[in-house]
């Protein structure tokens, strides 16, 4: 059973799989491995440990970098750097319509990838022979989401912090409007979108499928862990209270006005008749001056 090493190229990247290859290599370490791009530089992060079942094709640690290795590595952000500024240049040059993020450059320099977005596809055959006349080594384009973008560049949060993709999230989960109602958060979009435009991956933070545990309220507002104790109190026999004055805002039912039920009502319906008739005494007054 081969060991296998859990390796990290980026910060917050996703950890590949690597076979040992019989070297003896502890967290920390920085190795240069095979990778799908060609030859690149990672730092150990899981591991060592041995397979169970059936081997996979794994690539390999091919050995330990060397200082001549990270002194390539910083030579090779300098050439990152130009590769992106002529990539932009021909990218004005022909009008497309992308924006480009940053480049990458395999440590043997055999290959440069550039990341960009964009809304739809598009057409970049001719920008490849640009860059490939250029620099004369393969040329690969890669596009991306607006929330790898963001995880690539960084910034600031709304909190303030740096962003959660670029500190210590790994992978991106699914963020739906549904976790800022359970948290009864104001459902401003402009508020709870990020940098990226998209809801922020903090929401799914304090997010549970079950939903929250609601607390069942009586008629004074107690949780429901107090309502038994209170119904308990209810049902004890007090004193009954003196009955409140009743305060009439509307009737329930149509009441003949010429057969008060109180002393009370009959003088509310004298005012009320005064009333209409001062209304339609300025009503005529009204209309015979405008005659």
């Amino acid at each position: 059973m081969p060991g296998v090493v859990g390796i990290r190229f980026k910060s917050c990247g996703k950890i590949y799989d690597f076979e040992v290859n019989g070297l003896e290599v502890k967290p920390g370490d920085r190795v240069v491995v095979e990778s799908e791009f060609g030859l690149s530089i990672g730092n150990v992060v899981a591991g060592p440990r041995t397979t169970e079942g059936p081997e996979k094709d794994m690539k390999k640690v091919l050995r330990l970098a060397s200082e001549d290795d990270v002194k390539q590595k910083r030579q090779n952000e300098q050439f990152e750097r130009e590769a992106r500024s002529f990539c932009l240049e021909r990218i004005m040059a022909r009008g497309l319509p992308m924006k480009l993020v940053c480049s990458e450059v395999t440590l043997d320099r055999k290959r440069i990838i550039f990341y960009f977005t964009a809304d739809g596809r598009i057409d970049f055959r001719e920008l490849v022979k640009d860059l490939a006349a250029r620099f004369r080594t393969r040329i690969e384009m890669r596009q991306i989401g607006v929330r790898d973008k963001a995880k690539m560049v960084g910034g600031l949060g709304l909190c303030g912090k740096e962003l959660c993709c670029r500190l210590f999230l790994t992978s991106f989960e699914p963020i739906s409007i549904k976790m800022a109602k359970q948290q009864e958060l104001v459902l401003n979009t402009g508020k709870l979108s990020g940098v990226c435009g998209r809801l922020m991956c903090c929401l799914g933070y304090e997010y549970s499928e079950a939903g929250p545990a609601e607390k069942k309220t009586t008629a004074v507002g107690v949780p429901d862990e107090q309502a038994q104790a209170v119904a308990g109190e209810a049902q004890e026999p007090f004193d009954e209270p003196e009955p409140l004055p009743e305060i009439v805002c509307c009737p329930a039912e149509d009441t003949s006005p010429a057969a008060p039920t109180s002393a009370s009502a009959a003088g509310e319906q004298k005012t009320e008749k005064g009333k209409r008739r001062r209304r339609r005494r300025r009503f005529r007054k009204r209309a015979k001056q405008n005659e």
